[in-house]
């Protein structure tokens, strides 16, 4: 967990890769679903482009859609998500560890408008962050209060946030 911009899609990429686990990314995965032509899809489509997060029931939805395939039975390394507290108590899962990159919203803003994607202008990034603290930082003391968070330096480089990380997963 962390914000947009925190490094986490990196970090869950390199630690699926290690545990050779699949890497689940819920921001692609309703960027996917928002390219169809279905009442659901225009829903996603509509939410994304106004910067806001996807609806708790549309979340649950695809969410448990998803991880029911074949390729996540073993387990999986999740990002971007839960992004509130009632996604958070409602996951069809139960997550291990729950890492949260703490990076400064300076810092953020910073990665975030050096990476070129059609939805990191100046606005939406702050509308996300805003977001971000409003809605999902509630979520780390539900997780620190079930004694699952791990709390990381998010400021440093990849591989040593990386190596961090690692040493909590694999003893």
């Amino acid at each position: 967990m962390g914000p947009q911009g925190s490094g986490k899609s990196t970090q869950a990429k390199l630690l699926a890769e290690k545990l050779a686990l699949p890497h689940l990314q819920t921001g692609d995965l309703f960027r996917k679903i928002a390219v169809g032509e279905d009442a659901l899809a225009k829903r996603i489509k509509q939410t994304l482009d106004e910067g806001k997060l996807v609806p708790d029931k549309e979340y649950n939805q695809i969410l448990g859609n998803e991880i029911v395939k074949p390729e996540y039975r073993n387990g999986f390394v999740i990002d971007g998500s839960p992004r509130t507290l009632a996604q958070a108590s409602s996951l069809p899962f139960e997550p291990d560890k729950v890492f949260y990159l703490n990076v400064s919203d300076e810092e953020n803003i910073n990665r975030l408008s050096k990476r070129g994607r059609a939805d990191d202008t100046p606005e939406l990034i702050n509308k996300r962050l805003g977001l971000y603290h409003e809605q999902t930082e509630p979520v780390l003391e539900y997780y620190r209060q079930k004694n699952i968070l791990q709390e990381v330096d998010g400021e440093r480089s990849i591989e040593a946030i990386f190596e961090d990380i690692k040493g909590r997963v694999i003893a």
